[in-house]
């Protein structure tokens, strides 16, 4: 009795089970694929991105009134979001469940258009690779204009890259408008690095967990400042560059400008000492030395070198090789200069080695000449095998400038510079190194708003990937600059 009075309720479910069912047929017989990918911006299709990486949120750029994305893992069912402007931006909750499903699977997005007669389009999925290998919860880079002749708002940025938290590690209008530059990590470890400040509060800021010293590096034996920095594995030294720059402007849209070394050379500051020394001189040749690197055993030191300029010299005639030196840190002492790439015979310049955390590549910068690769068009980066020494060029490039690069602590990540977007502004993109024949497409930083690249005229200098968040600020960098610098001695060659 109790299934014939319920029949009614049961007929009617069915029938609207089928009529939408009917409907749904309809509907998706009115789609019309358009047998490609859709046009978003950033460009993330066929990317391979960490299992912890913040929401790659998108603009569709494609005709229509509003749109439909079906987001779905490789072993779960997904979810779907509706757009009227084509902004598409993902729930974080959502985002890292999608990410936890698709662990060293992939995740696909179908976007569906509508336009002003409710007409549909279909595009081809834009698929995104996920692996287990995570990147360093923080980034952090310089952001300043992309001028040559103001230090105004000048900042060292700390970015979370699991979501889109932000924070000011130093801002120059804190303290007098100094210049800030070349911050440097320790094995990418946030609570032991350094960056240098130009101006009136001038000095080297080490910091030591929440302790911040101001040092004076330069000594009487010095012929400039202590500039470009690498950290000795084992925290005891920083292997830094003296160098004398010039800026030179020019006509040319395409290199408007160039800055050169006039000198600079290698000196070595130990940490426990508050001691600089220099490098051993092999022979009668005076060099220019710089951009230091360490490698991860510390047994090596990399860096550029080419010959002294001589006074009224042609910048566009200048190229720097890459040699190293082997070192033993129980004695301070340095082992001969030896090269590594000879880049000048094949009339090319070397800047930015870096080396694998795993001790087996060697990234490096590589433009016609000079030493500041950020300036040139054509820089691209390479890559040297140090099991067989065979170098290639590496296949994340563009045709726009690739300049600075850094690794994640597990060695899966390279983040570099990029002016791929509009030629004029570097963003930091990553790419996944899962090995030297095996690299991923490149990926720019996530952004809560996607079309932020659009419109920020700031450039992202030196990005660096750091294992936590830095718990020294601006205003600890304030206390600090009121300390009299503490003074360098210098303790030999």
């Amino acid at each position: 009795m109790d299934n014939i009075k319920h029949l009614p309720v049961i007929l009617l479910i069915i029938i609207a089970a089928i009529f939408f069912i009917g409907c749904k047929e309809a509907e998706n017989k009115n789609i019309v694929s358009t047998g490609r990918e859709p046009v978003i911006e950033p460009d993330y299709s066929g990317t391979t991105i960490p299992k912890n990486i913040a929401p790659m949120n998108f603009s569709i750029l494609e005709e229509g009134k509003s749109f439909t994305v079906n987001v779905v893992s490789s072993s779960g069912p997904g979810f779907t979001l509706k757009s009227k402007d084509g902004i598409v931006k993902f729930p974080l909750k959502a985002w890292k469940k999608l990410l936890s499903e698709s662990e060293e699977g992939n995740i696909k997005i179908e976007i569906i258009s509508e336009d002003k007669d409710r007409k549909l389009q279909k595009y081809d999925p834009v698929q995104m690779n996920v692996v287990a290998d995570p990147l360093d919860p923080y980034l952090c880079y310089r952001l300043l204009y992309p001028g040559y002749e103001s230090w105004v708002e000048m900042k060292i940025v700390q970015r979370s890259t699991e979501d889109f938290r932000e924070l000011s590690v130093f801002e120059n209008q804190l303290l007098n408008e100094n210049c800030v530059n070349c911050h440097s990590f320790n094995q990418n470890r946030s609570d032991r690095f350094l960056l240098h400040v130009r101006g009136s509060l001038g000095g080297t800021y080490f910091i030591d967990g929440e302790k911040i010293t101001r040092t004076a590096l330069r000594t009487e034996n010095m012929p400039a400042n202590a500039v470009y920095p690498s950290w000795h594995p084992s925290g005891k030294f920083v292997a830094f560059s003296s160098n004398k720059t010039v800026q030179s402007f020019h006509m040319h849209t395409d290199k408007n400008i160039e800055v050169t070394d006039m000198y600079s050379s290698m000196f070595l500051y130990d940490v426990e000492k508050n001691g600089m020394l220099g490098l051993p001189e092999d022979d009668t040749i005076k060099y220019m030395e710089t951009f230091p690197f360490w490698s991860p055993e510390g047994n090596y030191l990399y860096y550029c070198r080419t010959v002294q300029v001589k006074e009224g010299h042609d910048f566009k005639e200048v190229r720097y090789d890459l040699v190293r030196r082997s070192f033993d840190a129980a004695t301070s002492v340095f082992g001969k200069a030896e090269h590594v790439y000879n880049a000048s015979e094949k009339n090319k310049s070397v800047s930015f080695p870096s080396v694998s955390p795993d001790g087996k590549s060697l990234v490096f910068t590589l433009h016609d000449y000079g030493t500041f690769s950020i300036w040139h068009k054509e820089a691209d980066l390479h890559l040297l095998n140090l099991e067989n020494m065979e170098i290639e060029e590496m296949s994340l490039n563009s045709r726009e400038t690739e300049s600075w690069h850094s690794w994640s602590s597990n060695g899966k990540w390279i983040v570099f510079s990029s002016k791929r977007i509009d030629g004029l502004t570097a963003r930091p993109f990553f790419a996944y190194f899962r090995s030297p024949d095996s690299i991923g497409k490149p990926f720019v930083l996530p952004q809560k708003d996607p079309t932020l690249y659009r419109r920020m005229e700031k450039t992202f200098n030196r990005p660096e990937l750091v294992n936590g968040k830095i718990k020294t600020g601006p205003h600890d960098f304030m206390k600090a600059a009121k300390q009299d610098p503490v003074k360098a001695k210098w303790i030999g060659r």
